[in-house]
């Protein structure tokens, strides 16, 4: 069996920036990475969106970016001027393509299929793949998009659908997000938070012939990609006795009261690098907790008050719009929470912190 001193479990969104940060950083020039992926090819099968608040690597892969967005709810709507901080929409094919042509250069970098060609007993290892069971009763956040090309011109290219809860609620939270790449193509997703344990929710492809049909007034076109997922909206609990640095969702690097993950996923594989010397530490990277703190907060107002969620999302937005991306994308300051929190229904959400 092969050596390595690195080995990253997934070839995904977090391995492979993870191993594109050593490489970029030069901590491969004389150690041995293996990246473990049953997939035998890459191609686009996902988007990944996020308020462009700090730098990142893949500028580069960036397919367009919004300064406006617009969230609405039955009867009101807000268009949102947001030049300070960019929405960003990542290609996954364009993502993969730049990371395997830099890492494919260094020798010192394998990828595998099988676990069994490797031994692990003196590697550091970095997992991303989840092997153990989400609670289904738990929050998620799920959800299926279609990119669709159209005959005309009908989207308003620089102006994004954030979120759009005019739409089914079904006692739950439901919402639909437009990114409009041209005036003819769009990514519009359908997307809930919710448990994964009612099966009546998923009826995906319905709901979607139906907004773009009787919303968006749209009777004919075509689509070109289809893209589906599920983000487990709580963390994972890591065993103190176990050695391997988790990273990705695995690693709780996701928000709980969004799902964003991506750019967290660069920060933490930019901290792996930079400790690498010091493996212990590797495990103390995390979302500060005040952000973990007010998110569960948040999940369960929408357990006991699901009806009064699409309003509380407006009035977040509408009213505290930089201070809100602030906080989502966990660069807020005291001034921001607290913003925030004044803003909020306070009642519901001093019940909920006490439940």
């Amino acid at each position: 069996m092969k050596e390595f001193n690195y080995i990253i479990f997934g070839g995904g969104c977090a391995g492979l920036s993870l191993a594109y940060e050593l490489n970029n950083s030069g901590k491969l020039k004389d150690k041995t990475l293996a990246i473990i992926e049953t997939r035998k090819e890459y191609k686009r099968d996902k988007t990944w969106s996020f308020w462009k608040i700090r730098d990142h690597n893949f500028e580069d892969c960036v397919i367009k970016s919004w300064d406006n967005f617009i969230v609405s709810t039955k009867g009101k709507s807000c268009k949102i001027s947001n030049d300070q901080f960019k929405y960003q929409t990542i290609n996954s094919d364009l993502f993969y393509k730049k990371i395997i042509n830099q890492i494919s250069k260094n020798k010192n970098i394998q990828f595998l299929q099988n676990i069994n060609e490797v031994n692990t007993e003196n590697s550091v290892i970095f997992n991303s793949v989840n092997d153990h069971q989400y609670d289904p009763s738990n929050f998620w956040q799920h959800f299926k998009g279609i990119e669709i090309e159209t005959n005309g011109d009908v989207f308003d290219e620089k102006v994004l659908t954030l979120m759009d809860f005019d739409c089914e609620q079904r006692n739950n939270l439901h919402f639909f997000y437009i990114l409009p790449f041209k005036k003819n193509k769009a990514l519009i997703e359908t997307t809930w938070i919710s448990t994964l344990d009612d099966p009546s929710l998923k009826d995906y492809d319905q709901q979607l012939r139906d907004y773009i049909k009787n919303k968006l007034n749209i009777m004919s076109y075509k689509i070109n990609f289809v893209e589906e997922g599920a983000i487990p909206l709580s963390r994972f609990q890591e065993d103190p006795n176990d050695n391997t640095i988790n990273i990705g969702s695995l690693g709780n690097m996701t928000r709980l009261s969004t799902g964003y993950t991506f750019l967290n996923i660069q920060e933490h594989s930019k901290f792996i690098a930079n400790n690498l010397g010091n493996v212990k530490s590797l495990k103390t990277f995390a979302i500060p907790k005040k952000y973990d703190f007010l998110d569960k907060i948040f999940l369960k107002v929408l357990k006991n008050y699901p009806e009064k969620m699409p309003n509380i999302f407006f009035n977040f937005f509408s009213k505290t719009s930089k201070s809100s991306i602030r906080f989502l994308s966990n660069k807020s300051n005291i001034f921001d929470d607290l913003l925030i929190i004044l803003k909020m229904p306070k009642w519901i959400f001093i019940k909920s912190l006490f439940r």
